[in-house]
C-alpha cells in the first residue's frame, strides 16, 4: 500500500483503426500469409505520472481508423486486444512514415469547495484551467517502417516483431517532463499441444501496463483526471502505486484465443536513474528482490458479446520510504476482475468489475512509527459501465470503493484513521471524429470531449467533519472538463 493523492486514473494502450483492406489480407510481419489469429507488440519508454494512450501512429501504421481496435478509446475491442496480444507490429505496409504521434490534454477543474492557498503552486483555489499534459509518442513497430532498409528483408522478419510505444510528456500541473508507462515487446504465433497460440515477451515499468483488457488497474477508468482536485490517500502497491518506479520483465501466452497467461517480476529502478528520467524517488515504497506478478484470464463469447474473466496479483517485500534500516514490509496483492462487452454497429456496451484485496505486514513500518499495526488489509472495488452510441456519444458510470483496518499512524491524513473513500465518476463523452478518422486536412487524428464529475460518499475515512478541521467528503466532489487531442 502506497499513501497517494491523486485524481487521475489509468488510461489504455491500444491501436487505431478501420482497416481499407480486409482482415484476410493483413499480414503478420514477415510471414505474408493470413493474420486472423494473430496481432500486436508493444513497447514504450514514456514520460510522466499519466498513461499510455491509443494513438494514431497505430493507425497510420494499420491505415485504419481507431474504431477498427477500439469502442471509445483507450477501450479496446476484440480485434484491438489482439492487435495489442500481437505486440503492436501488425501492419499494412503502406505508411512510410516514422510512428510519431503527438497527444494534447487542455482542461478545466471545479471542486465542490475551493483549496485555500491554491490547487497547486500557481493555481488558485478553484475554476482552473490547465494543459493537464502534453505528449510526444514514439509508438508502433520498433523499427518503424525502416527494417527492412536497415537490416535487409530477411532480418527485417525478425525485427518486425518487436513494437514499440514510447511517450514523453509534458505535465501541465507539476510543470515538470517524465517518463511514464514504457514496455518493449516481441510477440510471435505458433502452436501449443495443437492450439493455436499467440505468444511474446515484455520489457515494463508498471504492472498490468501488458495486460489486454480495461479491467485491470493499467488501462481502467477512470482514463484521465484532474491533476487539480484532491484524491483518496489509500491505494494498493499494484494499483499504481509504483507505476514508473520498477522495471519488470515477463512472458505470456493466450490460447486458442481464450486462455491467457501472464508470468513476471519486477523491482524497484534505481533513485538516480529514476530521476534521470523525471521521477523523483523520495519517500516512495522501494520493492527489493523481485517481486513475481501472476495474471490468469478465460475469455470466450457469451451471447452477442465477449465475457472474460480472470485473477492477477504480486507480492513484494519493500523498504518503506526508500528506508532499509528497519527491515521489510511485506505487501501481498491479489485481484479479481472481469469484463463483458458487446459491439454493433451502433452500440457498443462494457461493463468492468474489478476488485483487489492487499494483505499488509508492517515489520519495518510500525518499527519506523509510520504504521500502528503489525499488519492491516486494504480492498478497493470498481464496478464501471461503458456505452457508446454511433461511435460518437459515449457515457460511463462507475462506483468505487477503497477501505480496510483503520490505522491512525498509516493513515494520519484521516480523521478517523481509516481509508475509507467511495464514491461515483459519472462521464459524458462526445468524438466527432471517432467514425471517420479526422477531418480531410487532419487525417488519422481523433479528438474526445469529456465532461467527467466525481462525488465522494466518503474521503478518507469521513462523510462530515466532525472535529471542525479540514473538508467534508462533499467539498472534493469534482467537475472536470477536458479535450483529449491525439494526431
Amino acid at each position: 500500500m502506497v499513501m497517494r493523492s491523486v485524481a487521475a486514473g489509468p488510461s489504455s494502450s491500444s491501436c487505431c483503426a478501420k482497416s481499407s483492406l480486409p482482415l484476410r489480407e493483413l499480414v503478420w510481419p514477415g510471414r505474408g500469409g493470413p493474420a486472423c489469429s494473430c496481432l500486436l507488440v508493444t513497447a514504450v519508454l514514456l514520460l510522466v505520472p499519466s498513461l499510455g494512450r491509443a494513438v494514431p501512429s497505430f493507425a497510420r501504421q494499420m491505415n485504419m481508423q481507431c474504431i477498427a481496435c477500439h469502442t471509445e478509446y483507450p477501450v479496446l475491442n476484440t480485434f484491438g486486444r489482439m492487435f495489442k496480444l500481437g505486440g503492436y507490429t501488425l501492419s499494412t505496409g503502406q505508411s512510410e512514415s516514422p510512428p510519431f504521434a503527438v497527444m494534447l490534454q487542455p482542461s478545466f477543474t471545479r471542486t465542490e469547495t475551493g483549496q485555500p492557498g491554491g490547487a497547486a503552486p500557481g493555481f488558485g483555489d478553484n475554476n482552473n484551467w490547465a494543459l493537464t499534459q502534453a505528449s510526444i509518442f514514439y509508438a508502433g513497430r520498433l523499427f518503424g517502417p525502416f527494417a527492412a532498409n536497415i537490416f535487409g528483408q530477411d532480418a527485417a522478419t525478425i525485427a518486425n516483431k518487436f513494437g514499440v510505444f514510447l511517450q514523453a510528456t509534458y505535465d501541465g500541473v507539476g510543470k515538470t517532463w517524465s517518463w511514464d508507462n514504457a514496455e518493449l515487446r516481441y510477440a510471435d504465433t505458433g502452436t501449443i499441444g495443437g492450439q493455436g497460440a499467440v505468444y511474446g515477451f515484455y520489457l515494463n515499468n508498471n504492472p498490468t501496463l501488458q495486460d489486454p483488457w480495461n479491467s485491470t488497474p493499467a488501462w481502467g477508468f477512470p482514463f484521465t483526471g484532474s491533476g487539480l482536485a484532491p484524491g483518496p490517500a489509500a491505494a494498493t502497491l499494484i494499483d499504481g502505486s509504483v507505476s514508473q518506479q520498477v522495471g519488470g520483465a515477463g512472458a505470456y501466452v493466450m490460447l486458442s484465443n481464450t486462455l491467457y497467461l501472464d508470468v513476471g517480476g519486477y523491482r524497484t529502478l534505481g533513485a538516480s536513474f529514476q530521476k534521470s528520467l523525471g521521477v523523483d524517488p523520495g519517500g516512495e515504497t522501494q520493492i527489493t528482490g523481485l517481486a513475481p506478478y501472476w495474471r490468469i484470464a478465460l475469455e470466450k463469447p457469451v451471447g452477442a458479446g465477449s465475457w472474460e474473466i480472470g485473477t492477477f496479483g504480486m507480492a513484494a517485500s519493500t523498504y518503506p520510504g526508500r528506508d532499509s534500516s528497519a527491515g521489510k514490509d511485506r505487501i501481498v496483492d491479489l485481484g479479481i476482475d472481469s469484463q463483458y462487452q458487446v459491439s454493433t454497429e451502433r452500440h457498443d456496451v462494457t461493463a468492468l468489475l474489478s476488485w483487489i484485496h492487499e494483505r499488509q505486514s508492517w515489520n519495518a513500518s510500525q518499527a519506523l512509527g509510520s504504521a500502528s499495526n503489525a499488519a492491516d488489509a486494504l480492498w478497493n472495488l470498481k464496478a464501471t459501465i461503458n456505452y457508446l452510441y454511433d461511435k460518437t456519444y459515449g457515457a460511463t458510470a462507475q462506483y468505487f470503493v477503497i477501505d480496510g483496518n483503520s490505522d491512525p499512524l498509516l493513515y494520519s491524513g484521516s480523521l478517523t484513521g481509516s481509508p475509507r473513500s467511495d464514491g461515483f465518476v459519472l462521464q459524458a463523452n462526445y468524438l466527432p471524429f471517432n467514425k471517420h478518422g479526422g477531418p480531410s486536412f487532419w487525417p488519422r487524428s481523433n479528438v474526445k470531449l469529456s465532461l467527467q464529475y466525481t462525488i465522494y460518499n466518503r474521503f478518507d475515512g469521513a462523510r462530515t467533519n466532525y472535529d471542525g478541521s479540514g473538508r467534508n467528503a462533499r467539498d472534493n466532489n469534482t467537475l472536470y472538463a477536458e479535450a483529449w487531442i491525439a494526431f
